[in-house]
């Protein structure tokens, strides 16, 4: 197997002393680092942060015989691969001139694919790829099936990945920014839940980004399986261009052949006849949305082989996931709800849409680049009231006012913003963090965002 996107060839099955450059030192990176220097690559871990920001295991990697370069990125000259952090845009000056010398540069993802020997089953989308990759997960551990559940999800692939084989399965919920390095990477099955705008500061535009999100299923092959969301457009329209079969799930449409909604059932009809899998009441997730993901959990299972009655087992028990829609407590008649992970606008139109009863919105933080005038226009219709922080807090909050949102409130911290809430709501109300916005202007990651939030709201209890 080799990495020949850019013209030189490296062998990644062997290598002992090729010259690896990895560039940034998060999770993703000392995995691949730790991961390089096992198979006995001379390794140098990158980062333009210098040791006292990053912390983490560098000393140990050190002490292993990994070269530190932090505080700034050096030149890829003499480098026989760089691997490149999902965060690190392939903007970045020694990513551009590695590719521009012909320096293969791969991401963790495709170094994992590279040693992967288990069926591999690969989830994406802008919103509901951490829901559906957990849930997929559960179903195919209730079915007794040995899996991993890694990727984008929290645990990098490359550190497990060769702990799996043939008779093992592996779920992994897998990001734009991974994708857009991938050579060979290839899943058995492949699904796209939903494309709405994202992460255009990075993308460029709704094209680059959609057609990084298309990379999943770029190498498959007849055999292989793409599940495609047919009620958005941008996914059904991708369609026409997968190399291999296509399965649709639709919330909303009757379909000839997928997995579907009919008389308050979860159906699929897979090859021609239809089979009812649990009645859509019976599905503990809560929202619209969260019925899109179990289809297309659904889709994916049964093309695994999963029997009807195991999923539906699985789908009646799943609770979500942290920092989804996740409630934390009841005070004084409020309900709170840690959706730290809506880390975009569709993402939180969402969220305010699985709630009937009032809600104090705490929205904010970095944007990637979206407009908000959707997002605003429907908590219009949600909120009683809305509290506003972080980097992009004054263009949320001009959004807010233009949209009617006449209680719009500006906090100088998150601490702040949580007591602005609970300040504002009334007995009934829901007080909703649902950010719209990324966390990394006040947060390392939406997790440690949506931490303090519960940490916050429980001490409130006294």
């Amino acid at each position: 197997m080799t990495a020949d996107n850019y013209g030189k060839k490296v062998t990644l099955v062997q290598l002992e002393q090729v010259k690896t450059l990895v560039i940034g030192a998060g999770r993703s990176g000392l995995a691949v680092a730790r991961f390089l220097k096992t198979k006995g690559a001379a390794v140098t871990l990158t980062d333009n942060k210098d040791e006292t920001a990053l912390g983490g295991d560098l000393k140990i990697l050190s002490a292993a015989g990994v070269r530190l370069s932090l505080g700034r990125y050096p030149a890829p000259d003499g480098f026989d691969l760089v691997v490149v952090s999902p965060g690190v845009p392939l903007s970045m000056a020694p990513v551009a001139r590695a590719r521009e010398r012909g320096v293969p540069v791969i991401g963790e993802l495709e170094l994992a694919w590279r040693f992967c020997r288990a069926p591999l089953v690969a989830i994406t989308g802008t919103n509901g790829k951490t829901t559906t990759t957990s849930l997929l997960g559960e179903i195919f551990k209730h079915a007794g099936v040995r899996t991993l559940v890694a990727g984008n999800i929290g645990n990098p692939l490359v550190a497990e990945v060769e702990n799996f084989g043939p008779s093992d399965l592996i779920v992994a919920e897998v990001s734009s920014f991974q994708l857009e390095t991938t050579v060979h990477f290839h899943p058995q099955v492949a699904a796209i839940l939903n494309i709405t705008p994202d992460h255009l500061d990075r993308h460029g535009d709704m094209a680059g980004y959609t057609a990084a999100k298309a990379r999943i299923f770029a190498n498959q092959g007849p055999k292989d399986c793409a599940v495609l969301n047919y009620d958005d457009p941008p996914v059904r329209e991708l369609a026409a261009n997968c190399p291999g079969r296509v399965i649709f799930f639709s919330r909303v449409h009757t379909l000839k052949s997928g997995v579907f909604i009919q008389g308050g059932q979860i159906m699929a009809k897979m090859n021609s006849h239809s089979t009812p899998v649990m009645p859509v009441n019976d599905l503990r997730l809560p929202g619209a949305h969260n019925l899109e993901n179990a289809l297309a959990a659904v889709a994916c299972a049964l093309e695994r082989g999963v029997p009807e009655r195991l999923l539906a087992d699985t789908l009646r028990q799943f609770p979500g996931v942290p920092h989804r829609l996740e409630p934390v407590a009841e005070i004084d008649g409020v309900m709170y709800v840690n959706d730290s992970k809506g880390t975009n606008p569709d993402a939180s139109i969402k969220a305010l849409e699985s709630y009937t009863q009032p809600v104090v919105l705490l929205a904010g933080g970095k944007n990637k680049g979206n407009d908000f005038t959707a997002f605003v226009q429907r908590a219009k219709e949600k909120v009683r009231a809305m509290v506003v922080l972080g980097q992009c807090a004054g263009e949320l909050e001009t959004a807010a006012r233009a949209a009617g949102i006449t209680r719009v409130l500006k906090a100088g911290d998150f601490r702040q913003a949580v007591f602005m809430a609970r300040n504002e709501a009334r007995p009934g109300d829901v007080v909703l963090l649902s950010p719209a916005c990324a966390s990394w202007d006040m947060f390392k990651s939406y997790e440690e965002r949506g931490d303090l939030f519960r940490e916050i709201v429980l001490s409130m209890r006294g």
